[in-house]
């Protein structure tokens, strides 16, 4: 196997919970907890889970937004947390952002030229600036955007071009890392396909590798060659695409890919509809043992007690489940 383009190794990210008195013990927000997550070069990694499972804190400490409480966030090797002058702006340079909603990440008083052209104002060796109109019209062109609008204003723009305006503005700097926090959730759904096709191809033409968190699951399933399950700060399910999909190995996967009826099994039979009950614990303090005992159908005493550790599967495949063996043969 190749070595990892980013790596993830224990990370953790806690925040303090507002408290009115300053006496007693300090509650914290466990968004993170001991997370390990690896991503090769042209790889895209797939990542999945309910609202407030921690994915959006994911992608901010990759992207080296958010210092982990503990843990390191490794790129090439290096830990990116103790990076600093040249060697942390090349970091920054490599590890590159397209967030979910395209109309308010952008400036809505610059141009699609300067949206675009911005990220060479702090990398000027990139594209220096005799040449630079003309790269940011090679860029547009690239997402099938016109490159003589840039002239003009997001808001002349539809969803999916505003999109397109923030994948280019992402691939500016020639990254190898893109991470891409629900970029199509906020799009029509005639629109989504169209978005990541675009991800796609240009992963092939420029060798991208994408952490690519959604909540659609079958555009996932289509764009991912890896995908995890996260639940309550911690990946719970870590595998190939068809293995997760059609050999799922935890039942909190299970529920979720239940919940897509489009979803279909390797044989194209309907998925067994599962009902999860109850909401998810707080991450605050979160359930001894098991942490998805609570809600999980197949729950033994075992689970209440003892934390699962990650049961390997098959070599490309571990699920965090005391029955992991008997849920991927199910």
């Amino acid at each position: 196997m190749l070595a990892p383009l980013m790596e993830l190794r224990g990370v953790k990210q806690h925040y303090p919970v507002h408290r009115h008195l300053p006496i007693g013990p300090r509650n914290f927000v466990k968004a993170l907890d001991g997370v390990d997550l690896s991503v090769a070069p042209a790889q895209t990694v797939g990542v999945i889970g309910e609202s407030g499972c921690g994915k959006s804190t994911l992608a901010r400490v990759m992207s080296g937004l958010e210092k982990p409480t503990e843990g390191k966030v490794l790129f090439r090797g290096e830990d990116i947390n103790g990076l600093k002058g040249d060697e942390r702006r090349e970091m920054r340079r490599n590890i590159q952002l397209i967030f979910q909603d395209p109309y308010s990440s952008l400036n809505p008083r610059m141009t699609v030229q300067e949206l675009v052209g911005e990220p060479f104002e702090i990398h000027p060796e990139v594209a220096p600036k005799p040449g630079r109109k003309a790269k940011i019209k090679e860029l547009l062109e690239m997402v099938g955007l016109n490159p003589d609008h840039g002239d003009r204003y997001p808001h002349n723009f539809s969803g999916g071009q505003q999109q397109r305006i923030g994948i280019a503005r992402g691939i500016a700097l020639n990254p190898q890392m893109l991470i891409c926090d629900e970029p199509v959730s906020a799009l029509d759904v005639s629109v989504r396909a169209q978005v990541v096709n675009l991800l796609d191809d240009l992963q092939k033409e420029l060798g991208l590798s994408y952490l690519f968190i959604a909540h659609d699951l079958q555009i996932v399933r289509h764009i991912s060659d890896r995908v995890a399950t996260m639940y309550l700060g911690r990946v719970a399910e870590l595998g190939g695409y068809a293995d997760v999909y059609d050999a799922t190995g935890h039942p909190y996967t299970r529920a979720l890919l239940s919940a897509a009826p489009e979803l279909r099994k390797n044989d194209g039979s309907d998925r067994e509809r599962i009902v999860l009950q109850g909401d998810p614990p707080s991450p605050i303090n979160p359930p001894a043992g098991c942490r998805f005992h609570t809600r999980c159908p197949m729950a033994q005493a075992i689970c209440t007690t003892k934390e699962p550790e990650l049961i390997k599967i098959s070599d490309t495949h571990v699920s965090r489940c005391h029955f992991a063996l008997d849920v991927s043969a199910g």
